[in-house]
């Protein structure tokens, strides 16, 4: 009788995800062919009414594509078939720049997850994709009026045509690896941030996306742009239904921090555990600049993430701080990429990554020191959690140091809930349940104590879910 209660409770975890797993009706206004040729390219930049200049563009990017091949150093990508994958969904709405103007059951979406209402709250704008297009966006009046500038890629690609030419692709090109070319070509959707020299926007932005429709891409485009001596908040929120059929998300985020600037950059991914999700995010900084990556990793069937930040000015810095997730049928490959290109920069880099019910989490690092980098300091800490024994947990740490004068900490734990600390906690009347879910908010907290609030105790709520119904 308790083994069919422990699949029951783990059938139900496993199909449950609360909001995350309410479909909508599947409606649209155009829908490609599956797969990706030169029409399809060509129609989608048509259906976009962009300038040449993109539409060649696009078509550079699927001609690299096609050169390319899948990575073979990471996961196994083999149920991968784009040749399957809808690359552009058009919802049934254009732009909005009210909530009220968005369809009911659209806007009910982003209802349910909280987005009108910490607008409202906390955030100073905000960005809604549903598939492949943005339907609302609004960024707060007088930031505006500073000069700030928080609109979708699309509209930024007509009204900030010069900025978007020189930038588009600059920091991740096409040619970077297989998945960087796909997105040039068949990118939609994503938002532009252009934050003016010395302005601090002191609440958050928030762009979220949402993919509803089965057996379909989501390659949204993210630029931000922070000038001299400003600063900002950017928070990405992400997640999906549960289908039959394997989606995949291949995003990208260039950011571009100039001198003196400081851009934090907050995520939580919450995709569906039939999506691949092979995001590209990168950063570059210049003097005195910061990069600070927070990022919370608990959906997908295969993840491949490592966020990179180019430490391009003396004295830049950069910090990365993650959690990964990653439960049954799940393989996370995450981690982080630092390049000290400029003496006296620094880095930290602190993850932490929890496996369960067989599924395996990886943290795969890269830091690069160049020869002219002297006197750079890097700490890198790794720590993993492992709940059971069918679990698995792997640390991948690559260095290339090209000079001597410099300071370099490596750390990297793997262990597993303590039988000792739960007997402990049992003798005090707690129950084994909640004293296995205490020790794993306790090794979480570090991280969720970085989020913001809304989305700490998402995390929080998370990981209560997924620990139900496997302890016990």
């Amino acid at each position: 009788m308790r083994h069919m209660e422990t699949r029951r409770k783990t059938y139900v975890e496993d199909i449950d995800r609360g909001i995350y797993d309410i479909k909508n009706e599947f409606k649209y206004d155009y829908i490609t062919e599956k797969g990706l040729t030169e029409e399809i390219v060509k129609d989608i930049s048509k259906k976009k009414n962009e300038p040449k200049w993109m539409t060649d563009f696009r078509l550079k990017s699927l001609e690299i594509y096609n050169k390319l091949d899948l990575p073979v150093w990471g996961p196994n990508l083999d149920e991968l078939d784009i040749d399957n994958i809808v690359t552009y969904v058009k919802p049934k709405t254009d732009m909005k720049y009210s909530w009220e103007d968005v369809p009911e059951d659209i806007k009910e979406t982003f209802v349910r997850l909280g987005i009108p209402e910490a607008e409202h709250k906390s955030l100073a704008g905000v960005g809604a994709q549903y598939d492949s297009e943005v339907v609302y966006h609004n960024l707060k009046g007088y930031l505006a009026q500073k000069g700030v500038v928080y609109t979708d890629m699309e509209t930024a690609v007509r009204e900030y045509e010069d900025i978007i030419r020189e930038h588009f692709m600059t920091v991740v090109p096409p040619s970077d690896h297989k998945f960087a070319a796909l997105h040039g070509a068949a990118w939609s959707g994503g938002s532009f941030v252009y934050i003016p020299a010395g302005v601090h926007v002191d609440i958050p932005l928030q762009s979220y996306f949402r993919l509803n429709a089965p057996g379909a891409g989501q390659f949204e485009h993210t630029l931000i742009i922070v000038e001299k001596g400003a600063f900002l908040h950017f928070i990405e929120g992400c997640s999906a239904p549960k289908y039959s059929v394997n989606n995949l998300h291949a995003g990208c985020v260039e950011l571009i921090v100039k001198e003196g600037a400081r851009l934090r950059y907050s995520t939580i991914e919450n995709w569906s555990k039939n999506m691949f999700n092979l995001n590209t995010k990168r950063a570059i900084v210049e003097k005195d600049g910061i990069i600070e990556w927070i990022s919370g990793s608990f959906g997908s069937k295969v993840s491949m993430l490592y966020p990179m930040s180019i430490l391009k000015g003396e004295g830049a810095r950069a910090e990365f701080t993650s959690i990964t997730f990653a439960g049954n049928g799940q393989y996370l490959d995450t981690g982080a990429k630092v390049v000290h290109a400029a003496p006296y920069t620094t880095s930290s880099i602190n993850t932490k990554s929890i496996s369960k019910d067989g599924g395996v989490a990886v943290y795969r690092g890269s830091l690069t020191i160049t020869e002219n980098a002297h006197h750079c300091k890097s700490t890198i800490s790794c720590e993993s959690l492992m709940l059971d024994n069918r679990s698995r947990s792997d640390t991948i740490p690559v260095m290339d140091i090209r000079n001597d004068e410099v300071d370099i900490g490596h750390e990297a734990k793997i262990g597993r809930i303590s039988d000792e600390a739960i007997f402990y906690l049992m003798s005090r009347g707690i129950s084994e349940e909640e004293a296995k879910a205490m020790i794993v908010r306790g090794f979480v907290e570090p991280i969720s104590k970085e989020l913001p609030l809304e989305y700490a105790v998402e995390m929080n709520n998370l990981i209560n879910l997924e620990l139900e119904g496997t302890i016990g």
